[in-house]
């Protein structure tokens, strides 16, 4: 039993143990890979979404099920962290392009949660599809499952720039990242330039890409924090509602808004415009309606007779979620580290890692074809012999 026993000196004990979990959670689960702009449990989603052939083609499958094989096989965490995980791959208000086609309540803009995983239905969505494109052909490299009894990719081979176009938030330990979500045009044009320039000017990439677009839309005040955040990985936006005014016959005024800010529900809006007239503090406004519907996104602000709309809305910019900071930190996974980029950085990072899955990828091909012209000449030299084969095989 003495021998079972080993001194350790509590402070280093708890340096050591600490710096494990600290970097499991910023490689394991926290923050994504430059390449493929995943975080494992996400990629490990779409990986078990393909064993079990959930193409946006085929019939859909309980979320249920798609989240115990997840769990099983690849993330030994529990369904409580997976079906989160899954639901926001799915919802079109957070991620600019979805990787996830779900069916069933997903949640909503207006901060509604969404149905347990035994009522909702997912599969891949055609996006997600290329992301997994060529992952049979030697693109990447594959590591055991927690239990060795599978394997899985280390990154997805996607020739979709997806930490750029659908932005990731994450909180590690000292450390977060906040991406914005980006135009598909915008970045592929922008990878483009790049590629034919490798020396392209910074105000030359600023132009292809002018800012973040936002899936729920708004409008951003001010060039400087964008600039910030392409050129030094951090950077601060202020994001607005858009708005226009309607007049009336009889002479009313109401202010309509059809774009919110990004992660902003619709509900806490309104319950913030109602506490705000509630109060007294903000006179002028004689009803509030939400008008959304299938169509989209439409919240009417009635004004009483004689208030001027731009001064009430400059006063519900001031003290609503209508006017909302976004603090832009560009970090993520490279070659294992955590590094805050600039988009010079992250756009040539994916085409070097595009370029060595299409080296890898023609590598794969060029030996299927030798092994499959070693079989043809074997053919030919038969066909060329037949008699002698046909009489070998009679013997």
């Amino acid at each position: 039993m003495q021998e079972r026993i080993r001194y350790v000196d509590i402070e280093e004990e708890m340096k050591s143990s600490y710096l494990d979990y600290a970097m499991s959670v910023i490689i394991s689960r926290a923050l994504p890979d430059i390449r493929d702009g995943l975080k494992p449990v996400q990629r490990r989603i779409l990986w078990a979404m393909r064993d079990l052939g959930l193409y946006h083609n085929r019939p859909f499958r309980k979320c249920a099920k798609i989240c115990g094989d997840v769990s099983g096989n690849y993330h030994p965490h529990g369904e409580g962290v997976v079906y989160p995980a899954l639901v926001r791959m799915a919802q079109d208000f957070l991620m600019r392009y979805p990787l996830v086609d779900g069916q069933g309540n997903f949640g909503s803009v207006d901060g509604d949660p969404p149905a347990a995983m035994r009522y909702t239905e997912a599969r891949l969505s055609a996006l997600a599809e290329e992301m997994l494109r060529d992952v049979d052909k030697d693109t990447v490299d594959f590591v055991p499952n927690y239990d060795n009894t599978r394997k899985e990719p280390v990154v997805l081979p996607s020739v979709l720039p997806n930490l750029l176009v659908n932005g990731c938030s994450g909180i590690a330990v000292g450390m977060a990242t906040e991406i914005p979500p980006h135009n598909l045009r915008e970045v592929v044009s922008a990878l483009i330039k790049l590629l034919e320039n490798p020396d392209i000017s910074d105000e030359e990439l600023l132009k292809e890409i002018p800012g973040p677009d936002f899936p729920t839309g708004g409008i951003i005040y001010g060039k400087e924090g964008i600039r910030s955040a392409y050129l030094t990985g951090r950077g601060i936006i202020k994001i607005r509602a858009r708005s226009f005014i309607e007049e009336e016959k009889g002479g009313k005024v109401r202010i309509v808004i059809n774009e919110i800010p990004y992660q902003v529900s619709k509900t806490r809006i309104l319950e913030s415009i109602s506490s705000l007239v509630k109060d007294k503090k903000l006179e002028g406004i004689a009803d509030l309606r939400d008008e959304s519907d299938k169509d989209g996104l439409r919240i009417v602000i009635e004004l009483k007779r004689g208030e001027n709309p731009q001064i009430i809305l400059n006063r519900l910019f001031k003290h609503t979620p209508l006017e909302t900071s976004f603090g832009i930190i560009l970090l993520a996974l490279v070659d294992g580290r955590p590094e805050v980029l600039t988009l010079r950085q992250m756009l040539n990072h994916f085409l070097s890692f595009r370029e060595e899955v299409v080296r890898r990828r023609t590598a794969y091909l060029l030996e299927e074809a030798r092994k499959r012209a070693h079989i043809l000449e074997g053919l030919k030299i038969a066909l060329d012999h037949l008699d002698e084969v046909i009489e070998t095989i009679k013997k």
